[in-house]
C-alpha cells in the first residue's frame, strides 16, 4: 500500500536549529507522471544545511522547506510514463534536480533540494525521474547517501573541465578533512593520479596517508604550502588540480601551488573572508583557470557512481549516525566539527 504520511522535518524561519520543526505526519505529494516515490533510507548533512535555519544561505529558497539535499532509498512507486525506474530499484537524490548535463542556468539553479524543493530529511519524497541516480551497488544506503553532493562536487572539480579533466600521473592539491577534500583524494588516487593535501594537525595527517594521499603538509607548521606544494611536483612545475575549499584565506597559496595551464576549483569559503586577497591579475600572472563550480550534472554523477563502483570506493562516514527524530542533535554535533567525514542520518528502516 502506498504511504499516505511521512515523518519529517522543515524549516520554519531563520532562528537558527529552533527553527526545525519535526512533523511526525506530514503530507506526501502525489506522484504525477513522470515522478517516482522514494523510501529515503538514509541522509546526509553539509555546511549548506546547517547555514539555512540561521538564514545565511544565499541561494534561491522556499519558506516551510524540507532541509537535507543528500539522500539514498528505494523506489515504492513510479508515475506512468516514468522509464528509468522501477519499484524496488536503489537510488541516490541529485542535488539539483534540473540540472541533467552541461552548465549550470538559471532554471536548474533554482532546483536545489532542500531550498528551493522538499529535500531528503523525510521518510518519503516524491522526486521527478530525472533527479535520481541508480545507486552504486557496492555501497550501502548511508554510504550513498553521501555522494549528491560533496562527492559530486569533487567529480567535478577533477573533471567538470573537459580539456582539462583530470589524468594518471598528475598532480591534485587538496585543502583540510572535509567531506569534498575527502572525496578528492579518493578519485584521484583511484585515477592514479598524485595527491598532495593540506591539514593542521599530524593525526589527520595520518588519516589522509591511509586514504592515499602521497604528501602531507601541517598548514599551521608550514604556513608557505602552496610553495612546499609546488615543490614536490616533478620540476617544481607546480599541480594540476587545486580543490579550494577555505576561499579568500587560502587562495593566494593555492595560486603559489598551481602550475601552468592547471586548475583551481573554488566550492567553497570555510577560511572566511579578508580584504587581502588576490586579484584576478594573479590568474593572468600564474597562467591558470579558477573556476567556481555548485555542485555537479546528473550526467556527471553517473559517471562518478560508475567509477566508485568499479574502483570499489567507500565513503569515509563519521562512526556516529543520528535518528531522523534526533536531527537537531545531529546539527549541533556538525556544527560543533565533532564529525570526520560525512555525518549521516538513518531516516526510515
Amino acid at each position: 500500500m502506498v504511504p499516505t504520511t511521512s515523518k519529517q522535518w522543515t524549516v520554519q524561519g531563520k532562528s537558527g536549529f529552533d527553527a526545525l520543526k519535526f512533523n511526525e505526519k506530514g503530507s506526501i505529494p502525489e506522484v504525477g507522471d513522470k515522478d517516482v516515490l522514494v523510501k529515503i533510507h538514509a541522509a546526509s548533512l553539509n555546511y549548506r544545511d546547517l547555514i539555512i535555519p540561521k538564514g545565511k544561505y544565499p541561494f534561491p529558497m522556499k519558506d516551510n522547506i524540507v532541509p537535507g539535499s543528500d539522500g539514498a532509498g528505494t523506489v515504492e512507486s513510479v508515475g506512468k510514463h516514468v522509464t528509468r525506474f522501477k519499484p524496488g530499484d536503489k537510488v541516490v537524490t541529485l542535488f539539483n534536480q534540473g540540472h541533467t548535463a552541461g552548465s549550470l542556468d538559471g532554471k536548474s539553479l533554482s532546483t536545489g533540494l532542500g531550498g528551493a524543493l522538499d529535500g531528503t530529511l523525510r521518510e518519503y519524497g516524491v522526486f521527478d525521474e530525472a533527479g535520481l541516480v541508480p545507486m552504486p551497488q557496492n555501497l550501502n544506503f548511508l554510504e550513498a547517501s553521501t555522494l549528491s553532493c560533496a562527492a559530486l562536487t569533487a567529480w567535478n572539480a577533477l573533471y567538470g573541465l573537459e580539456s582539462r579533466a583530470l589524468k594518471p600521473g598528475q598532480t591534485v592539491l587538496t585543502q583540510g578533512t572535509g567531506g569534498v577534500s575527502i572525496f578528492a583524494v579518493q578519485f584521484a588516487k583511484a585515477a592514479g593520479a598524485r595527491v598532495i593535501a593540506t591539514t593542521s594537525s599530524s593525526k589527520k595527517a595520518e588519516t589522509l596517508k591511509k586514504l592515499g594521499a602521497d604528501h602531507v603538509i601541517n598548514y599551521k607548521e608550514t604556513p608557505e604550502w602552496g610553495e612546499a606544494a609546488a615543490k614536490l611536483t616533478p620540476g617544481g612545475a607546480g599541480v594540476q588540480h587545486v580543490v579550494e575549499v577555505g576561499g579568500p584565506t587560502t587562495m593566494a597559496q593555492s595560486l603559489k601551488a598551481v602550475g601552468i595551464d592547471g586548475v583551481i576549483s573554488i566550492i567553497g569559503f570555510i577560511g572566511g573572508m579578508e580584504k587581502n586577497q588576490p586579484t584576478f591579475l594573479d590568474c593572468l600572472n600564474n597562467i591558470c583557470t579558477v573556476r567556481g563550480i555548485l555542485v555537479g550534472s546528473r550526467l556527471q554523477m553517473e559517471d562518478m557512481c560508475a567509477a566508485i563502483e568499479a574502483n570499489d570506493l567507500h565513503p569515509v562516514v563519521d562512526e556516529k549516525v543520528f535518528e531522523l527524530k534526533d536531527l537537531k542533535e545531529a546539527y549541533e554535533y556538525m556544527w560543533d566539527q565533532k564529525h570526520f567525514g560525512k555525518l549521516t542520518v538513518k531516516v526510515a528502516a
